[in-house]
């Protein structure tokens, strides 16, 4: 009902109270639980890709920036496929062929591109959701149904226009900034754009939820072990950190939005980008993440334990 009735707030005020903490949390998550896949010579190889991407979001918005960046996180995604598809060659050569189609067709339409990217960030947890729902004894489907149907079936349903009626017809100023980032530009329209809107807002709520509350309580092995990795944050001072520096963030929000926006935009492409061999990982090698986990041989979930 917020992100229908007012998802201009919605999506600001989540940004500004979660962004930076929720950015910290999956950090923490994925380097713990997936250690195998962010490590060695790759993870050098990604961070300075990324680094680069950093860069080129901290830059004035231009052709030239975007095109950049685009060719960054594509050169990022091939990496990822170098590792991910090793030792099987056909499944790479097919790989890089669509790569390079991709990434033609992003460099000719950066404006979709980075719509997409802004949605598919939000989608992405419904995965590591289905790597985590393995340890489930029993309630599996049922979990991943309720998991599919916040993350597909309620943003259909949003799109679908079936919902108009509830949503809030009050366009101008920042939201219509807000409707043109995460609209595909030649579907911008007044109404379509709310709709939009409101699904970014909504995915984007949920998506925090994932990362702040379900699985900092539900794989607390993973903070353990990233703990083991990062003594430096280990316990409550992963907290402290993102909550600390949320707090700087939402001050530069409130001072100027869109240079508070422009930073944020650039301090997270660490934990999106950084999110992409892991999901290559578990779509096409699960292996490697399952060995990533080796160690934690039970985890509590609930009063019970159950084996991993």
């Amino acid at each position: 009902m917020l992100a229908l009735r007012a998802p201009t707030g919605l999506a600001v005020l989540g940004l500004a109270v979660f962004g930076l903490l929720h950015n910290v949390l999956e950090l923490r998550y994925v380097a713990g639980r997936f250690a195998a896949v962010l490590a060695g010579p790759l993870l050098r190889l990604l961070l300075v890709l990324v680094t680069g991407i950093v860069l080129c979001r901290l830059l004035p918005p231009s052709r030239l920036s975007q095109s950049a960046e685009i060719l960054l996180a594509y050169g990022l995604l091939a990496a990822a496929c170098r590792y991910g598809l090793r030792g099987r060659p056909w499944l790479l050569a097919a790989a890089g062929v669509g790569l390079v189609g991709a990434g033609a067709a992003s460099l000719a339409f950066p404006a979709y591109h980075f719509v997409v990217l802004a949605h598919l960030h939000n989608v992405v947890p419904l995965l590591f959701l289905a790597e985590w729902s393995r340890r489930l004894a029993r309630g599996r489907a049922a979990f991943l149904a309720l998991q599919s149907g916040w993350v597909l079936l309620v943003p259909v349903l949003l799109l679908s226009g079936l919902l108009d009626g509830l949503l809030s017809q009050r366009p101008g100023g920042w939201t219509d900034r807000l409707a043109a980032v995460y609209t595909p530009p030649g579907w911008l329209t007044p109404q379509v754009g709310l709709r939009f809107l409101a699904v970014f807002a909504f995915l984007q709520t949920m998506h925090y939820v994932v990362w702040v509350w379900f699985l900092p309580r539900y794989a607390p092995e993973a903070a353990e072990r990233f703990d083991a990795r990062v003594p430096g944050l280990r316990g409550g001072r992963a907290w402290v950190l993102g909550l600390g520096a949320g707090a700087l963030l939402a001050l530069l929000f409130a001072v100027d939005y869109a240079r508070g926006r422009s930073v944020y935009a650039a301090l997270a492409s660490y934990h999106a980008y950084l999110e992409f061999p892991v999901l290559l990982t578990l779509v096409l090698g699960p292996g490697a993440g399952q060995r990533s986990g080796e160690g934690a041989d039970r985890v509590r979930t609930g009063r019970k334990e159950v084996k991993v």
